[in-house]
């Protein structure tokens, strides 16, 4: 497992996946071609994956993200050390807080 900030990255057996994800497109690249695992609201600053891949975000506001990388990649982030991550498949999951009555994703 991997942790920067509130992001945790876990290693995924491509054998556990859903049938439909390893087929289905990644959402867009920033404008600096990276995959943006979370952005932060104040900040601007993000987590964010370089190199080649993917990452496909399952349904629901809660729904896993999913990262793919057939050659390995870098967790970057303007205020944390880069974090090297070898090739294979990853869900992130973002950290979470309880509020009486609800849950949300803690904001940067």
């Amino acid at each position: 497992m991997y942790r920067q900030g509130d992001v945790l990255i876990v290693p995924v057996d491509e054998e556990a996946l859903p049938e439909h994800v390893p087929g289905r497109p990644g959402l867009p690249r920033d404008a600096r071609g990276r995959m943006v695992l979370a952005l932060g609201e104040v900040t601007g600053h993000a987590h964010a994956v370089v190199g080649p891949g993917k990452l496909v975000r399952e349904a629901g506001p809660f729904g896993p993200m999913l990262l793919h990388l057939p050659d390995g990649g870098r967790v970057v982030h303007e205020e944390h050390a880069a974090i090297p991550l070898p090739r294979g498949w990853y869900r992130v999951v973002r950290q979470r807080e309880y509020v009486p009555g609800a849950v949300r994703i803690v904001a940067d």
